[in-house]
């Protein structure tokens, strides 16, 4: 029998309260959500729509893999984060611009819809997949706790399964990961995943004589392409320090069951594991609003509203903000930019209903930071290139200075795993069917 979708009834209007719609709760949603809460003061009514009751700490989640953090230390609960506003849990599935509504499914199959006076556009991104062979198939991406909660067990028992295999070939296959991506995300996996592996493999006397080998592959000429030489140099040492295979200017060219093809050589790695890390790109909700778009980016001008759609604003990775400090070119799809544009679309949005003066957007990177696990990382705070310990100390403070809850918590994580062997187990609480990589459109290479 097909169960019939329920209908939600709207929410209560609010009286005739202006009301303010936040799509998406990620850095900059959240960070707008917080601002109109601050700003408005309960003189308008602010509904915050997003398909998880949490804000997710993304930067963390290559600790949460390897376990350094538990999972719920990222995850910070929007009804305790943004009191005052209206918190529906589902994903969007539809935005009428002209009608000025948005749509959603909760995760039961329910439907809802609710009305706008101002719409904060801010959905964030998704896996970028390329037209490579097999990697739909047998590669996992990265980009939320279920992807993380996996890993860990996944990469858990990779090591087990090789410490009670008969085969050579095969332990060596199991002790061999392959990360596709060297930008933030595949160089903190990899670097934080080869201390992680190695640690267990040495509670398996078996594995003794079989190395753990970790791979680092990406066309870019360099790791951390994106970022300063000085940083990518840090964080190239490291993983080379750490037994890292690092290659730069090579790809997957295939994926198969227990290998993967390697660009150029057709050298063929044989391996259980391949994560896919190579980007994002705009969340698909974008192109289907109808609106002028830029590579998927929602076209906005330097206040963020939409021409011919002031009612509408965007930020984050969902809207193509011209950068005034490098005229011609849209801000990067990055967490500082993302927070700063919910910032400055909480305070254009509250202008626009009378409380507040209206500004453009301009921002220039105050540096960058980059986790790799115990006492390395790197960082770059204010221009000034800092490598071990100073950069730790640099990195974990803006971390913890930039979430919006759990600090205690993730400060404790720490500090017990500084000083506390990590619990080896794997859990079994996410398959892999349960994590397949988003497969909608690939995007061409190059």
């Amino acid at each position: 029998m097909v169960r019939k979708a329920r209908r939600r009834p709207p929410p209560d209007s609010g009286g005739d309260l202006p009301h303010v719609v936040v799509v998406g709760a990620g850095f900059a949603g959240h960070t707008a959500a917080k601002g109109l809460l601050r700003r408005l003061r309960g003189r308008a009514r602010i509904t915050v729509i997003d398909q998880n009751d949490h804000f997710l700490y993304l930067p963390l989640l290559p600790e949460v893999a390897v376990g350094t953090l538990e999972p719920r230390r990222i995850a910070v609960p929007l009804v305790q984060s943004l009191r005052g506003a209206e918190i529906v849990v589902g994903e969007v599935t539809h935005i009428d611009v002209d009608a000025r509504t948005v749509s959603w499914t909760d995760q039961e199959g329910g439907t809802g819809s609710v009305s706008y006076d101002r719409l904060v556009l801010s959905v964030g991104s998704v896996n970028k997949l390329l037209p490579v062979p097999g990697i739909a198939e047998y590669a996992h991406g990265f980009r939320g706790l279920p992807e993380a909660l996996y890993l860990r067990d996944h990469l858990t028992r990779q090591i087990e399964l090789a410490a009670v295999a008969a085969d050579p070939a095969e332990k060596a296959s199991r002790c061999t990961f392959v990360v596709v991506g060297a930008g933030y995300t595949g160089t903190e996996v990899a670097a934080q995943g080869a201390s992680f592996t190695a640690a267990l493999a040495k509670d398996h006397p078996s594995l003794r004589d079989t190395p753990v080998r970790w791979m680092l592959l990406d066309i870019a000429k360099r790791v951390l392409p994106e970022l300063d030489e000085r940083l990518s140099h840090t964080a190239d040492r490291v993983l080379r320090e750490r037994g890292v295979d690092v290659r730069m200017g090579q790809s997957v060219a295939e994926a198969l069951p227990r290998c993967v093809r390697l660009t150029d050589t057709d050298e063929e790695v044989p391996t259980h594991t391949l994560i896919w890390c190579v980007g994002v790109r705009p969340d698909p909700l974008v192109e289907d609003l109808g609106l002028p778009n830029e590579r998927g980016r929602l076209v906005v001008g330097t206040d963020l509203a939409v021409a011919g759609h002031p009612e509408i604003v965007a930020c984050g990775d969902a809207a193509a903000v011209p950068d005034v400090t490098r005229p011609g070119s849209a801000t990067a799809m990055t967490a500082q930019h993302a927070t700063r544009q919910g910032a400055l679309a909480a305070r254009n949005v509250a202008a626009s209903l009378g409380h507040g003066t209206p500004r453009a957007y301009k921002h220039s990177d105050l540096g960058f930071v980059v986790e790799l696990g115990g006492t390395d990382a790197a960082a770059n705070p204010l221009g000034v290139p800092l490598s071990g310990l100073p950069a730790t100390a640099v990195t974990r403070g803006y971390h913890l200075l930039s979430m919006p809850g759990n600090r205690i918590r993730v400060a404790a994580d720490w500090l017990l795993d500084a000083v506390l062997p990590r619990q080896a187990v794997a859990l079994g609480v996410v398959r892999g069917q349960h994590v397949p990589l988003e497969t909608t459109a690939p995007v061409p290479a190059g």
